[in-house]
């Protein structure tokens, strides 16, 4: 699974004033990761809103993606959720041809046991033949998946070939490298975390900083892969702040800043999320001013 080693980025979906989805930023955002060493785009995760996208406008994001991306990098389409029979009925009509994976989040809200999400995800698996992405992300769906079970899916499934791991707990990382098959990768969803993670046998990161400072990152990313942690922990120390501020208030309402702040795209998220703070907005400009 070459294609998901090194820096994947979680794409916001830009939104114009109206808060439609802003078909011009979109593109420029995917031409901007490719030109500056992204290894793979990650379509419709919970970075893009996905949870207020429609049916409608997720066709529409993933032809622009499709479209921009030109079949330069590898693809990995967002397709998850609570209702196992919706996913499962997703995965089985949808065409997937245009895609190299699918990264599918524990089931949010509905708290199942570990049986649950293994019951889950076995649906998932048996549902596709396209290469799966776990993604545990328990601060957002209220219930960690624990390396047990992680494991488990990793040695039942063929098609399951990764863990996008988001619970900032670097002891269920270590875990997970210490116990994985050998061709399972252990991928960082904690951008705060990611390089350690990578140093320590991780395959890299999913990235919500990466999209605004590709080069930088994926640079970071390969330095660790490489084994480089010196020269790789001088490009951490360079961007631990932003990484911070981006997460400060809510995501991706920091980022969007960001990209603001690089004429990618506008600064809009939609409701229940708000745009950042004056406050957050001044911290990021100041840090951007001293880059």
């Amino acid at each position: 699974m070459q294609q998901f080693i090194g820096m994947g980025v979680a794409l916001v979906t830009p939104f114009k004033d109206d808060f439609t989805v802003d078909v011009d930023a979109l593109t420029k955002l995917v031409n901007f990761n490719i030109e500056n060493g992204t290894n793979y785009l990650v379509v419709n995760g919970t970075t893009g809103e996905s949870a207020t996208i429609s049916k409608e406008e997720k066709e529409l994001i993933i032809d622009v993606i499709v479209k921009a991306n030109n079949k330069r990098l590898p693809l990995v389409l967002g397709v998850g959720g609570n209702n196992t029979l919706e996913v499962v009925k997703e995965l089985k009509t949808r065409d997937l041809s245009q895609f190299d994976g699918i990264l599918s989040v524990a089931p949010y809200y509905s708290k199942p046991t570990q049986e649950g999400f293994y019951q889950h995800y076995k649906a998932i698996a048996e549902a596709t033949e396209k290469p799966i992405i776990l993604y545990n992300v328990p601060g957002r769906t209220a219930r960690n998946m624990e390396p047990s079970t992680t494991l488990r899916l990793a040695k039942d499934f063929k098609n399951i070939v990764a863990v996008k791991e988001a619970g900032n707990n670097q002891q269920q990382y270590y875990t997970l490298l210490k116990d994985k098959p050998a061709d399972f990768l252990i991928i960082s969803g904690d951008d705060d975390l990611a390089l350690g993670v990578t140093l320590a046998g991780g395959s890299g990161v999913i990235s919500v900083i990466g999209q605004a400072f590709p080069k930088e990152f994926s640079d970071m990313i390969r330095l660790g892969l490489e084994g480089k942690n010196k020269e790789a922990y001088k490009i951490h120390y360079k961007l631990m702040d932003i990484i911070n501020l981006i997460f400060e208030e809510n995501n991706p309402a920091g980022i969007k800043v960001l990209l603001s702040q690089f004429n990618i795209c506008s600064n809009k998220v939609r409701l229940p999320l708000v745009s950042a703070s004056e406050n957050l907005h001044h911290k990021i400009k100041n840090f951007i001013s001293n880059f």
